[in-house]
């Protein structure tokens, strides 16, 4: 049975991606940052995802790319915007998916495993600059370089599928596949009992994504 990588914050996007991926005939390896976020509860909603959704492995790691701060995610003394934007968000962690994707990478590596599936989106992930579909491709032929598996293997592909999907159509995708979506949570400022705030970016294009999907 062909593997991959998948990344799972416990997010909408992701158990979404990771929904694709077992439909498309992959043993899935599910791979979980903690790495200092505020939202840090959602680290159990993976949990949930990858029981639930029967995953091979699911491998939590931990960073603490919080010691340099720099976003609201990471440094609790910065505020969460509660309005949109057309510029690059607070909420930008910067260089996240550099770091995460080469972390897969080197995992993947070891395993013998050549996709890696990531629930990156360039419609409503708010102009991050490493959501862009060039982006995405630059760090693949990177990674077809810089690796033994790379220039001496099957080389690595990184899926995106729901790269080019607004939110109401992952909805959509993951209800046909039978995603769970209670299991999820899609908030950058939930409180102490992990309740959505209700007004982050997240949460706006959750809402919407439900309300258009049915």
């Amino acid at each position: 049975m062909k593997k991959a990588i998948v990344f799972l914050s416990g997010g909408v996007d992701s158990a979404t991606c990771l929904a694709i991926a077992k439909a498309q005939g992959y043993a899935c390896y599910a791979l979980t940052f903690d790495y200092g976020q505020r939202n840090h509860v959602e680290i159990e909603y993976a949990k949930k995802c990858a029981q639930q959704m029967g995953v091979a492995e699911h491998r939590i790691f931990q960073l603490n790319i919080n010691q340099w701060k720099g976003s609201a995610l990471t440094d609790h003394t910065l505020a969460v915007p509660h309005e949109r934007s057309d510029d690059i968000p607070i909420t930008y962690v910067p260089a996240r998916n550099t770091i995460f994707l080469s972390l897969a990478l080197s995992w993947a590596e070891v395993l013998g495993i050549a996709d890696v599936f990531l629930g990156a989106n360039a419609i409503d992930e708010c102009n991050y600059p490493d959501c862009r579909p060039e982006y995405i491709r630059a760090f693949e032929q990177m990674a077809n370089l810089a690796t033994r598996q790379g220039v001496t293997g099957t080389q690595f592909t990184i899926h995106t599928p729901l790269l080019y999907l607004d939110k109401t159509e992952i909805i959509r995708a993951g209800l046909a596949l039978g995603v769970d979506y209670s299991n999820t949570l899609s908030c950058y400022d939930p409180d102490s009992t992990g309740e959505a705030c209700g007004r982050c970016d997240a949460c706006y294009f959750r809402a919407e994504g439900f309300k258009h999907a049915e």
